[in-house]
């Protein structure tokens, strides 16, 4: 017989590692163990994008700077052969701007900043009302613009509660509404009707911060001011004040973006939420850190928001390891159950579960027609995975026409693995009957809820993410897990009746 000597080195080689690394980042750059020992940092990358004529370019990127509930700590550049500035214009508003002598084809600019967020943020200056435009608009649409914006004032007490009922003027499509929606969408229209008024506002770019999110764009929110102070306001909801992680990107009247020498110009959003010591972020010493030269913060945010689901995946793996091996849970496929775990982190527990639920069943009804057809198993196969992508998008529209908007989520399950649960399912019905389905199927589930429960805990993703060594830590424990031969939990009930006869 081998000796288990080597095994049980590598595994204890491995405990310790994982527990040193862990210590060491705790210790040596006192990263905490809880989450709520934090200052909560947002990075964000914008990521510009455009086709290059074979001219000369200038791409101006509108940033930006401390303002209330945010303070700036540091921003950084990523553009080869490009040369960079950081200018200020005079109507206000920080922008960055890239040049070159001669590009062609397809470019990608980067800008990254770093905001701590601080209700004691001190902007280093107030943002200045606009300056008041009148537009004279033809007819039939002054008299209604201006219909619309009496009724709105009789209503009204003062700047806030008149962009409020302007709005909602809007919303409720009165036929004045409606002809001015053809001239000029209702968000421009509103703040035209508020400096009719003598009220200055302006159309604001903000962008809603949401951990791990990637490809985000700008949305509009118009800003009212009352004298020097100001209030946000939503232009499709009317709702008055800043939302939580709301970030104003442009907020001085100025465009987004503006290139010269390119077409098809946009620019999309990453980003990620960092959590620090609170002397790291109030010292500004996260991009210079030491830390960060050997960690996964030095990826792309985009990576970094990938990594923050790949790394919960041992966890749910181990999850499985137990379940199966000490406990004796069947389950449909070894590993299915995590890939669901991570659906049910994208939709909810109770939608996931409905979600999958639903697909399931109506697949292994329509599968129990294909098995009369005699297909080979490729295309069998085939046609199970085209059946799975019409039935999630028959069970979104009915969602959405039903207005249930957390039933379209279903869409982040794994087409490929619901299909081969359901040919995998529909086999063991047909040669064990109904009884395993219930069985192997109920365990899956079972697992998968677990393995969430675990995965979407706050302290399990701060862990993950910020101590690598934990993932050294996971592998010993499934190593010593796969190594055990004893009786499963469930085997109890086998063997009960031999404990009682004697």
């Amino acid at each position: 017989m081998a000796s288990r000597k080597p095994f049980y080195l590598l595994v204890g080689l491995l405990i310790i590692a994982g527990v040193s690394l862990t210590l060491h980042r705790h210790y040596t750059y006192d990263i905490p163990w809880l989450p709520g020992e934090t200052r909560q940092t947002w990075s964000i990358e914008a990521k510009v994008e455009f086709d290059a004529t074979g001219e000369e370019i200038l791409a101006s990127l509108a940033i930006p700077n401390t303002q209330p509930g945010f303070t700036q700590l540091n921003q950084q550049t990523a553009s080869p052969g490009y040369g960079l500035s950081f200018s200020e214009r005079e109507t206000g508003g920080d922008r960055a701007e890239w040049s070159v002598r001669n590009a062609s084809g397809e470019q990608a600019l980067y800008y990254k900043v770093d905001m701590l967020l601080d209700p004691y943020a001190a902007p280093p200056q107030t943002s200045k009302p606009p300056k008041l435009k009148v537009h004279i608009e033809k007819e039939p649409y002054a008299t209604a613009a201006n219909q619309l914006l009496d009724r709105a004032q009789e209503r009204s007490s003062n700047p806030y509660t008149l962009a409020r009922e302007l709005i909602q003027e809007f919303n409720i499509q009165s036929q004045n509404a409606q002809l001015l929606a053809q001239l000029k969408p209702q968000l421009n229209w509103v703040v035209q009707l508020l400096h009719q008024a003598g009220v200055p506002a302006r159309e604001v770019h903000a962008l809603y911060l949401e951990d791990g999110r990637r490809r985000q764009e700008l949305v509009n929110y118009i800003q009212v001011f009352d004298g020097e102070d100001y209030e946000l306001f939503n232009p499709e909801t009317g709702d008055r004040g800043r939302p939580e992680n709301l970030l104003l990107w442009e907020y001085h009247s100025g465009p987004v973006l503006e290139v010269v020498g390119g077409i098809n110009s946009h620019v999309t959003f990453s980003m990620i939420e960092q959590e620090q010591p609170f002397s790291v972020a109030l010292n500004q010493k996260f991009a210079d850190n030491e830390l960060l030269n050997f960690s996964l913060y030095t990826l792309p945010l985009e990576e970094q928001a990938l990594f923050k689901g790949i790394l919960l995946i041992p966890v749910g793996v181990l999850m499985v390891v137990l379940m199966r091996i000490l406990v004796g849970l069947k389950t449909s496929g070894t590993f299915m159950p995590v890939l669901i775990a991570l659906a049910f982190i994208q939709t909810s527990l109770i939608t996931g579960l409905v979600g999958f639920l639903l697909i399931v069943g109506a697949g292994l009804v329509i599968r129990s027609y294909l098995s009369y057809l005699n297909l080979l198993l490729v295309a069998r196969i085939s046609a199970v995975i085209i059946m799975v992508i019409g039935i999630i998008a028959i069970f979104s529209i009915i969602a959405y026409k039903l207005g249930l908007t957390e039933g379209m989520k279903v869409t982040f399950f794994p087409m490929i693995i619901l299909a081969w649960t359901i040919e995998r399912m529909s086999i063991l019905w047909e040669e064990e009957g109904p009884h395993q389905v219930v069985i192997q199927g109920g365990g899956s589930l079972l697992v998968a809820v677990l393995a969430y429960l675990a995965m979407n805990n706050e302290l399990i993703r701060h862990l993950t993410f910020n101590f690598l060594g934990i993932q050294l830590i996971l592998m010993a424990l499934v190593l010593m897990a796969g190594n055990y031969t004893g009786y499963r939990l469930l085997e109890l009930k086998r063997f009960k009746p031999m404990v009682e006869d004697k």
